[in-house]
């Protein structure tokens, strides 16, 4: 028997009888190793052991009860990360990166990618192009995985034991905010795959990880990786818009979901990415089911409106690097406003799709009590009852009638509740959360020609009901 197999046997003994330490275990191994030794062999085993490194140093079977957790607001991409890239940028441009050549250069890749992404231009991320898409982007994508992740956790469909595949993995914002999301005693097997040069800035940041959050990258594109086994999580950070064919992409990773896996899709706000992403998932809804957000009320009902909808968080508080950038700025720079470097909006559409036909409503509306979206133009000018999930914030102008979008899944058109009164009985609205089921009693129906969309005019006749998700 080698060292490292004396160890492992150790191991798989005392995990059932008490946390494994490793100033204990070396005195039982032949050789009597050191503790530093023992340690980094459980950490190499962890994942065929099932262990996980506690903070005191010990080790322990992972629990078998799944995340519970939730994150209630992301205030900020944490300073550990935020640091460690500045690092990088020192080595790379020096201590003044902010400033200069360096600065300029980081300031017009910035634009250069918010100008090709605005006008849906193809990116190509080289070196330094990475570096300014981290800049702008690592926080609001840090941000924007950990809300979602909470629909997983409202039904308890988040293991604690998770096999995650980051596909098109970018420079590490959904992966830092998986990582920070979930609790200590979580076992991950994460692997990246990602074709650019963003790698560089993945690996580093990666490394602030804690030793249970076992990393490897693969540095190819998603059409080329081949899977290997099933995930519990396969993971498509703004890279869907980037795709060829971002169908059979999502089609061939499905293929690689535990029967109990999600694949969770993010996508900047902005019309064309948030749109695109809907296409995709209705695309291969005869393969999975749409979790959340944009949930199918009506069985065997698939909507076909634009699918235009994105949630809308606090923002971040601004990162040093930003604030760095952007206060760098040259003063003869013509086209900079102060903050144009400091993005901290988390505004995002995302999909949660899944092969068990779970859903985070377990709601199916009876066609005797609710009307469906599907048959409004029969509606309009009446009102009716109707069950819709909220897909917006509000959308109006400051000094226009609330407007949010709804949907219940068989739509064919936009539809949007207007709120012309505000009532103790409607004002349920106004409170839910985006994704939210709500409940309308004696909503008006009326046709918009100039939005060429359904309002529901909400007023002191309508009686609306936010529907609890599960806790």
């Amino acid at each position: 028997m080698t060292q490292r197999d004396d160890i492992v046997a150790n191991a798989k003994y005392l995990k059932n009888v008490r946390p494994i330490d490793p100033e204990e275990v070396y005195e039982y191994v032949e050789g009597q190793p050191h503790p530093a030794i023992v340690r980094q062999t459980l950490r190499d085993e962890a994942l065929d052991l099932g262990l996980v490194e506690r903070p005191d140093g010990t080790f322990a079977p992972v629990p078998e009860d799944p995340v519970t957790t939730t994150v209630e607001t992301v205030e900020a991409l944490p300073e550990v990360y935020d640091q460690e890239f500045q690092d990088l940028l020192v080595e790379r441009f020096g201590l003044d990166w902010a400033e200069g050549d360096s600065g300029d250069t980081l300031r017009t890749t910035i634009r250069r990618l918010k100008d090709d992404y605005y006008r849906r231009r193809e990116v190509e991320y080289d070196e330094v192009a990475s570096l300014g898409y981290a800049i702008y982007h690592l926080p609001d994508f840090y941000a924007a995985v950990q809300y979602v992740l909470n629909d997983l956790v409202a039904k308890r469909l988040l293991p604690r034991t998770l096999r995650v595949l980051d596909v098109g993995a970018g420079v590490g914002g959904p992966a830092l905010g998986l990582h920070d999301f979930l609790p200590e005693e979580t076992l991950v097997d994460y692997h990246a795959v990602e074709p650019s040069a963003a790698t560089g800035v993945l690996d580093r940041l990666l490394e602030c990880t804690a030793p249970s959050f076992h990393t490897r990258i693969t540095q190819t594109t998603a059409e080329a990786f081949e899977p290997e086994g099933e995930y519990d999580l396969v993971l498509f950070g703004n890279v869907l818009n980037e795709l060829e064919d971002p169908e059979a992409v999502v089609r061939k990773y499905l293929d690689h979901l535990a029967d109990d896996g999600s694949i969770l899709a993010l996508a900047p706000a902005d019309k064309n990415t948030s749109t695109g992403l809907r296409e995709v998932e209705r695309a291969v809804t005869d393969e999975a089911t749409v979790y959340s957000p944009t949930v199918r009320l009506w069985p065997t009902e698939e909507p076909s409106d634009r699918g235009w909808s994105f949630d809308v968080r606090p923002d971040l508080a601004t990162p040093e690097t930003q604030r760095r950038l952007d206060e760098a700025t040259p003063e003869d720079d013509g086209g900079h406003e102060p903050g144009e470097f400091c993005n901290v909006d988390v505004q995002f559409s995302y999909s949660l799709l899944r092969r068990d036909g779970a859903c985070i409503l377990d709601v199916t509306p009876s066609a005797d009590s609710y009307a469906r979206m599907a048959d409004m133009d029969t509606h309009v000018s009446n009102r009716i009852d109707l069950l819709a999930v909220k897909l917006s914030h509000n959308l109006a102008e400051p000094d226009a009638n609330p407007l949010f979008k709804i949907g219940d899944g068989s739509e064919d058109t936009d539809h949007y509740a207007v709120s012309v009164k505000e009532t103790s009985l409607n004002r349920d609205l106004h409170a839910a959360a985006y994704g939210d089921l709500l409940a309308f009693e004696s909503v008006l129906a009326l046709w918009n020609d100039d939005e060429e969309a359904y309002n529901l005019v909400v007023d002191e006749e309508t009686v609306v009901d936010r529907i609890p998700k599960p806790v």
